[in-house]
C-alpha cells in the first residue's frame, strides 16, 4: 500500500501562483519525521500542514494552464489530480478595481493606478488578444474604474479629482461628471444610466453629461467602491472595511440597500455569470481569492484560489481574469458573464 495515499479530490480545483489548495487524501502515512512532499507539474509546492487525510499547500509558478497535483512520500507516489491552473498575461501593473474588455476587439483595459494624488506618466494600457500591452496616450490621474456604455465608450474614475471621464479614441479624457467624492465604482444599467460609487459612502446616479444625483447610501469603505449590475436590475456594491465579516450588498431600483451575503474580508471586485452566479475577490473563512455565491441559495464557495485579488471579468471565450494589484491571470473556466466590460 502507498504511503503517499489517494488524492479524492482538490479545493477549490482553480488556482493562480502562490494560491493555497486543500487536497483531500486518504490512505496518507503521517509519520514524526515523515518527508511528505506535494507537486505541481514536478515543481514542489510549499506544505503549510498535513495530516492523514489533508494537505494545505501553496502553488509555485507553473507555465502551463493544466497543472497536475501529486503528493510523494517516502518514495511513493500518490495518484494525480488535475487542476486549472491561471496563466500570467501580464505583470508590472497597478490595479485597484476590475479590469475592462472593450467590446470592440475583446482588448483588456488595464491601470498603473498609483497613490492617491500621483500623477504616473502612463496610466492606462490596453493588453490585446495577441499579448502585446500598449500604453494609451491618454493623461488622466489614478484611474480606478473601468466600464464600457452601451454604444461601446470607455469611462474611468479618478478617486483623486472625484470623475468620472469618457476616453475619445484613447486619446482625450472627457470629463462626464464631477463632484462625486473619492471616485472609484463604475457601472451601467441595462439603459446605459451609469453608476458611480463614492467610496466615502454614496453611490451616484449619472443620467446625463454632468449631472450626478445620490442613489443610495453605504458604509465609508478603507478601499474602492465595487459596483456590478447583476442580471436581475439590481446592483451590487461591496465597501471593503477591515473587519473579516463584510458584506456583499444589492441595491433595488428606488435606492434601498439590502445586506445580500456576508463574512468577507476585503471584498472587492464583482462580476456574474449567465446563470446569475455572483463571483468576488474577497477573503472567505480564512481562504483567499474568488468566492462564488450561488444565484438561488445564496451559498458561498471558495471559487479560485490566489492572494491579493482586486477584481475580475469574463472574457467571449469563457475565461475568467483575474487581477491581483501588479498582475493578471487567465482561468479557463468555461464561465460566460453577463455583461462585457
Amino acid at each position: 500500500m502507498s504511503k503517499a495515499g489517494t488524492i479524492k479530490a482538490i479545493r477549490p480545483e482553480r488556482a493562480i501562483a502562490g494560491g493555497e489548495i486543500e487536497i483531500m487524501v486518504e490512505g496518507l502515512v503521517t509519520e514524526p519525521g515523515g518527508a511528505i512532499e506535494c507537486f505541481a507539474n514536478g515543481l514542489r509546492c510549499r506544505i503549510v500542514a498535513a495530516s492523514s487525510t489533508r494537505v494545505l499547500a501553496i502553488l509555485p509558478e507553473c507555465d502551463d494552464s493544466s497543472v497536475i497535483v501529486q503528493i510523494e512520500n517516502g518514495g511513493d507516489e500518490s495518484n494525480g489530480f488535475p487542476i486549472v491552473f491561471g496563466k500570467l498575461l501580464t505583470d508590472g501593473m497597478h490595479l485597484v478595481a476590475n479590469p475592462a474588455i472593450d467590446p470592440a476587439d475583446d482588448a483588456l483595459i488595464l491601470t498603473q493606478s498609483g497613490s492617491r494624488g500621483q500623477q504616473l506618466p502612463n496610466t492606462l494600457y490596453r493588453l490585446e488578444t495577441d499579448g502585446y500591452v500598449d500604453e494609451l496616450p491618454v493623461e488622466i490621474m489614478n484611474p480606478t474604474g473601468i466600464a464600457f456604455s452601451p454604444d461601446g465608450a470607455m469611462y474611468v474614475t479618478n478617486r483623486a479629482e472625484g470623475v468620472v471621464s469618457r476616453i475619445d479614441r484613447g486619446e482625450d479624457a472627457i470629463a462626464f461628471a464631477t463632484g462625486m467624492g473619492i471616485a472609484t465604482g463604475l457601472a451601467f444599467d441595462r439603459e446605459g444610466i451609469m453608476y458611480v460609487g463614492d467610496r466615502s459612502g454614496t453611490i451616484y446616479r449619472v443620467p446625463e453629461f454632468g449631472h450626478a444625483d445620490k442613489f443610495a447610501t453605504l458604509e465609508p469603505s478603507v478601499s474602492a467602491y465595487h459596483i456590478a449590475f447583476g442580471p436581475d436590475g439590481r446592483l451590487f456594491a461591496t465597501a471593503p472595511g477591515l473587519a473579516s465579516h463584510d458584506y456583499i450588498y444589492v441595491i433595488d431600483k428606488g435606492g434601498d440597500v439590502e445586506r445580500y451575503a456576508r463574512g468577507f474580508g476585503r471584498p472587492q471586485g464583482l462580476a456574474f455569470d449567465k446563470e446569475g452566479n455572483l463571483y468576488a475577490a474577497a477573503c472567505y473563512q480564512g481562504k483567499h481569492g474568488i468566492v462564488r455565491v450561488a444565484a438561488e441559495t445564496r451559498a458561498v464557495e471558495h471559487f479560485a484560489a490566489g492572494s491579493n485579488f482586486v477584481g475580475l471579468c469574463f472574457t467571449r471565450n469563457g475565461e475568467m481574469v483575474v487581477a491581483t494589484n501588479e498582475a493578471v491571470y487567465s482561468l479557463n473556466v468555461g464561465i460566460y458573464g453577463t455583461l462585457l466590460g
